[in-house]
């Protein structure tokens, strides 16, 4: 493997913006050897195919195009992609693993600001803020007095993780700042004893819904988790519980939410939707007890940077023969819980 691959950027205009300023250009020029223009969203022009023959490295981030079978023919000294962003699923194809083209992602990264919107949006659930904001204060009686919202309060509650994915992980973590918080987990594929180590407790969904305070959801985008959170599982939390979904809008039955929260029972922190943006006709749309945020918990602004400085560590790691730290293998694929 040589000291300085040759390597593209490949991504559109307004990620490769966000992801490359002078200082990690620079860094990304010390690693490897790159030919302007570096940059390109588009790998099927006579141009691009005849600088992608030599290519060895390429960073990608959102807007890539897919990696097919075809435009992998036309990159035979290809050996590993940096993905400057969190899944791969719509980027790699079945020839990257039988190419054995290394291939790592930045999600772990872009998992630390999901988290810590997760748990901002799990104290502002405890005090009913963002729901007391948009009430016009109607529920208000004087300090300390509050109808109709439940117990205004973040110590001795109990919120529930579904999904302990790398995001729900961070999560659980996190909320160990809230005093005397218990946290439950519900997920099949958890191991125990990660779980008890990390603190928290492993049950059942049945078991983790009519016990928590606040239902956050960490779970992947798959077939079977589509209205993982329906009408039943709606009806099994408590009163004045919050639900919050930072993971995917078809974890959730919109429509039976809609109708809990407009009754009264129920509050909703959604940084996602299905489908996004929302329909103005939307039931949620416009409720006192529903608070909708487009899609901001992830990585934006200079956090981006953070995705970027994770991909050029691995191509550091990967140019010096080193171990990788966020590798996704075929096996990881295979169980389609890379997301």
């Amino acid at each position: 493997m040589p000291s300085r691959p040759r390597a593209m950027v490949v991504m559109d205009r307004r990620s490769f913006d966000a992801h490359f300023d002078a200082k990690r250009m620079k860094r990304l020029a010390d690693l490897a050897d790159i030919h302007f223009p570096v940059w390109t969203d588009e790998l099927d022009q006579p141009e691009t195919r005849a600088r992608l023959r030599d290519t060895e490295v390429l960073l990608t981030s959102w807007g890539a195009p897919a990696l097919t079978e075809e435009r992998l023919a036309h990159a035979p000294r290809l050996r590993a992609v940096f993905h400057c962003a969190g899944s791969v699923r719509g980027l790699v194809s079945d020839g990257v693993w039988r190419r054995r083209i290394r291939i790592t992602s930045a999600a772990d990264a872009n998992a630390i600001p999901v988290a810590e919107y997760t748990l901002a949006a799990t104290i502002f659930a405890g005090k009913k803020a963002p729901f007391l904001a948009s009430d016009d204060q109607r529920a208000y009686e004087g300090w300390g007095t509050v109808i109709g919202y439940g117990d205004l309060s973040n110590f001795e509650r109990t919120v529930g993780v579904v999904g302990f994915s790398r995001i729900g992980r961070r999560v659980v973590d996190l909320l160990r700042i809230l005093d005397g918080t218990r946290v439950l987990v519900a997920d099949p594929y958890a191991d125990p004893a990660e779980v008890a180590r990390s603190g928290a407790t492993l049950v059942t969904l049945d078991e983790l819904l009519p016990q928590v305070d606040v239902l956050s959801l960490h779970a992947p985008a798959l077939e079977e988790t589509r209205h993982l959170i329906g009408a039943a599982q709606l009806s099994a939390l408590p009163d004045y519980a919050t639900v919050i979904n930072t993971a995917r809008g078809s974890l959730v039955d919109q429509d039976a939410l809609a109708a809990e929260c407009a009754a009264g029972r129920l509050f909703a922190i959604l940084d996602v939707v299905d489908p996004e943006p929302l329909p103005a006709a939307s039931p949620l749309r416009n409720q006192t007890h529903v608070m909708i945020t487009p899609h901001i918990a992830g990585s934006l602004g200079t956090e981006i940077g953070r995705l970027t400085d994770h991909a050029l560590d691995e191509l550091a790691r990967w140019t010096a023969d080193q171990p990788l730290h966020a590798e996704i293998t075929a096996a990881h694929w295979a169980l389609d819980r890379i997301a």
